[in-house]
């Protein structure tokens, strides 16, 4: 079957691939519908690598897809043919250390689809864990059930924040995660959240969310904009989520004492960090790397319209387009903040 094979950074091309379809008892066959462009696709496009995963053979791109599924193995009860469908595209042992406590996401041995040198879900056809497969709800679309992926971080930024009623949140960077991280934030019981960039058009698109505030650091002070919100006392939360080695240059002024700061976003190099003014304000610090036991509470936040992620898909390609929809999302225009790829029957 064709599929969005990246040969080399720079040069993806739509091609005839044999991929691994082999179905086990446990597994199912999903019929592709709607993958999102993610920032990891894009860095291996540009780049060719993500630190230590590198781009060494042919990859197909995409780890943000829904479907329908087509086929199921022997022992799979949960789902059947028919059902629309997301997918959590993180394989781990089961059987590790870390999935047994609950860390799955941790599972060193994890396989992850579009990290090197594991294949992606940007092809007609792909064989997925049941288990790993959440059925959508009937008001849930393709185009929102491809969403989940990213949301999943912002809820396990939120969760690793634990948030309390009322709290006042930051959340540095408007792009996709940041984005997702701000609606979990509000989701979770934040009342305000202000969510910075230096994209104005991005911050016109997160100040349409009752409860967002957006500021724009090129123009505007932060630090500030917190204390005046707070009679100087700083926000609860900062979410780090721009990944930009610059946000860290005055973060330690946003959090309040004993606030709590969550790092999301992954810079390209070492940042320096100031632990002695974290330890003057007794700062919790947590990191997050993807997401584990969150798929289901987000598709739960977004059938019951807690969370409205359709403002966020600025534009579509066909499968056939593929090519040119990368292209276009590495442009990085500042009014876009998802693109996606549509199968026939997208709907």
């Amino acid at each position: 079957m064709k599929a969005l094979v990246l040969e080399r950074k720079q040069h993806a091309v739509l091609r005839d691939i044999d991929p691994p379809l082999e179905m086990g008892d446990d597994d199912v066959r999903i019929a592709m519908r709607t993958v999102g462009i993610c920032g990891s696709d894009l860095h291996y496009y540009l780049h060719g690598a993500i630190g230590p995963f590198v781009v060494r053979e042919p990859m197909v791109l995409g780890h943000e897809g829904s479907g329908v599924v087509v086929e199921t193995g022997r022992a799979v009860r949960s789902l059947k043919s028919g059902d629309r469908v997301c997918m959590e595209p993180g394989i781990p042992q089961w059987s590790s250390r870390a999935a047994r406590l609950g860390l799955y996401n941790l599972d060193p041995a994890v396989r992850f689809w579009a990290t090197p040198p594991v294949h992606g879900c940007l092809m007609p056809e792909v064989v997925h864990p049941a288990d790993l497969t959440f059925r959508l709800p009937d008001n849930v679309s393709f185009a929102e059930g491809a969403f989940v992926e990213p949301l999943a971080v912002g809820l396990q930024a939120a969760t690793k924040a634990r948030i309390a009623p009322g709290a006042v949140a930051v959340v540095l960077g408007a792009g996709t995660i940041g984005m997702m991280t701000a609606l979990a934030a509000l989701a979770a019981g934040c009342s305000d959240v202000v969510i910075t960039d230096v994209q104005q058009e991005k911050l016109e698109i997160a100040g349409r969310y009752a409860g967002l505030h957006p500021v724009n650091v090129a123009r505007e002070d932060a630090a500030a904009k917190v204390k005046a919100m707070t009679d100087g006392w700083g926000a609860d939360v900062v979410f780090e989520a721009s990944g930009h080695m610059r946000a860290f240059d005055n973060i330690l002024d946003l959090p309040c004492p004993g606030g709590c700061l969550v790092l999301i976003g992954m810079p390209e190099r070492p940042v320096p960090f100031d632990v002695v003014a974290a330890s003057v304000k007794e700062l919790r610090v947590e990191t997050v790397f993807r997401y584990a036991n969150i798929f289901p509470r987000a598709l739960t936040l977004l059938s019951s319209g807690k969370i409205d992620v359709k403002p966020l898909i600025s534009r579509t390609f066909p499968f056939e387009q593929s090519v040119e929809a990368f292209q276009f999302a590495a442009q990085g225009q500042p009014d876009v903040v998802k693109t996606q790829i549509n199968f026939d029957g997208a709907a």
